[in-house]
């Protein structure tokens, strides 16, 4: 495993992270996401990725679990979580969003449920028009001071208001959001390529990236439709899978260069576009979401794949897609 700063932080996180958004809870239970959270520990990730919504906080309660369970010393680990959508369906006015009150308890239900002291990393899910910047700032500034969380960042931030949360740090002595947790694939790349990494290059911020693999479309997993058990085919996420599968029919001889690429460098597609995320110095950690053993395995090839990418291949597996 690699290691590499968060950001200007002082904070290493494993390049290869853990996420359970979609799996657990409502794809994996606490013996399969023990195993998988065994076999990350194993190949040396040190940060496992989560979020209050996800599973309404089951995700959270399982990845808690485990963890104790594995009895992983607390200084071996980085854990995060997210707060804005709410842990229940249908949340009151005061269980979702980021006013100071639903940040405060959604931290300290997060710490319950992940059962820790301090997250290592705290993420506004997004931002909150309803919300003025200062008041989370402040809130998420007094989180830090309190010791019950290390590091505060966002997620699918516009970047004007990043630069308006940091800016009121600034202006008042706080603590600055340090990361940002975008979605970044070959087939997603001009919010982060154009609008981040300035951002972050200038203010230091570390970069925690979803969706490396599309949910699964640069795997190759959907090119003969949508197997059972998959992502796509989990109940709720029928927004992913019409969103996702509309691509397909649009990106197919994109894909069918992509896979060509892949088998003739000698790896799968799943760890060809992870490496080729690993590849921007701008990326701090790529979050991984495999179900199953085999696909952590391929998965972490894609570290031994990125010390083999040279300009001109890297050139070949952008030139498979359109910039978008």
């Amino acid at each position: 495993m690699q290691y590499r700063r968060l950001g200007t932080s002082g904070l290493q996180l494993s390049v290869l992270s853990y996420g359970a958004w979609v799996t657990f809870g409502d794809q994996l239970g606490r013996g399969e996401a023990r195993e998988l959270i065994a076999q990350c520990i194993d190949a040396g990730v040190n940060f496992f990725d989560n979020a209050e919504t996800y599973a309404n906080g089951e995700a959270e309660r399982i990845m808690g679990d485990v963890l104790v369970d594995l009895r992983v010393p607390r200084d071996a680990f980085c854990v995060s979580s997210k707060v804005y959508f709410g842990a229940v369906n249908d949340p009151k006015p005061t269980q979702r969003g980021l006013s100071r009150k639903h940040i405060r308890d959604a931290c300290d239900q997060a710490l319950m449920r992940l059962r820790v002291d301090y997250l290592d990393l705290y993420f506004c899910h997004r931002a909150d028009p309803e919300v003025p910047i200062g008041e989370v700032v402040l809130t998420m500034d007094l989180l830090i001071r309190q010791g019950k969380v290390l590091y505060w960042g966002t997620s699918e931030w516009p970047v004007e208001q990043i630069r308006e949360a940091i800016a009121f740090a600034h202006a008042h002595g706080l603590v600055a959001p340090q990361m940002e947790q975008p979605q970044y694939n070959l087939l997603h790349r001009t919010h982060f390529e154009h609008e981040l990494m300035p951002l972050a290059r200038e203010h230091g911020l570390g970069t925690t990236i979803w969706s490396p693999l599309a949910s699964g479309l640069l795997s190759g997993k959907y090119a003969d439709g949508v197997p059972t058990g998959s992502r796509l085919s989990t109940p709720g996420y029928e927004w992913l899978r019409k969103r996702l599968l509309s691509r397909r029919d649009e990106l197919s001889a994109g894909l069918a260069r992509f896979a060509a690429l892949a088998r003739e460098v000698g790896t799968t597609q799943s760890a060809l576009a992870l490496a080729w995320c690993l590849a921007n110095p701008q990326v701090s950690t790529v979050m991984l979401g495999a179900t199953q053993r085999t696909q952590l395995d391929e998965n972490f090839a894609a570290l031994e794949i990125a010390n083999r990418l040279d300009t001109a291949l890297l050139a070949r597996i952008e030139s498979c897609f359109p910039v978008l």
